[in-house]
């Protein structure tokens, strides 16, 4: 069954503030990013641990940040393009903290997620994004993280080219509808 995402307000003719826009890209980015893990194991690959899936869910989050940026790029005033992504940023660490607290217990998992974060964002930084989307080696880092993530067991050597090839193409798809839809 197909991903339901919400990417229109109901009241498209009201202004909406960068936090807003921020909330709502949150809330499918988050849906997204769990579709993806859950089909990674549909697809025959194995977490050993709700870390695991958790750090999956994580890497996809980071993916959606570093693709919304260079999507807004040029699109928004940077003042209004810092907001939205660190709105962003802060509104995906709640979701991690909240989902990640009711998993794995009490810590500081929001913490955590933006430190993945800012240290993704460099690496994210040197990889190319054009008008067509993110290029090989922006698409090969997130399926290579991902790698890292559920280990080296035979069952998930291949989850780079599944990443790769197929979900991180699906989610940017998706992202770039949602993207167009809320910022207008």
């Amino acid at each position: 069954m197909a991903l339901r995402i919400k990417s229109q307000w109901y009241d498209e003719g009201a202004e909406r503030s960068m936090e807003e826009i921020a909330g709502a890209l949150a809330f499918n980015g988050w849906r997204m990013a769990v579709d993806k893990a859950i089909n990674l194991h549909g697809e025959q690959f194995i977490y050993d641990t709700d870390e695991q899936r958790l750090g999956v869910i994580a890497e996809y989050l980071i993916f959606q940040v570093q693709a919304v940026d260079r999507m807004v790029h040029e699109r928004l005033p940077a003042s209004e393009r810092q907001a939205l992504i660190t709105a962003l940023a802060l509104r995906m660490s709640d979701h991690m903290t909240e989902n990640s607290r009711d998993l794995l217990g009490e810590g500081d998992h929001g913490s955590a997620f933006i430190e993945r974060l800012n240290m993704r964002t460099a690496e994210y930084s040197e990889l190319g994004f054009t008008s067509d989307g993110p290029s090989y080696p922006f698409l090969r880092h997130l399926g290579y993280q991902i790698q890292q993530i559920m280990g080296g067991s035979q069952e998930n050597r291949w989850v780079i080219d599944q990443v790769m090839d197929k979900d991180g193409p699906e989610v940017y798809k998706q992202l770039k509808r949602i993207v167009r839809n809320l910022i207008s």
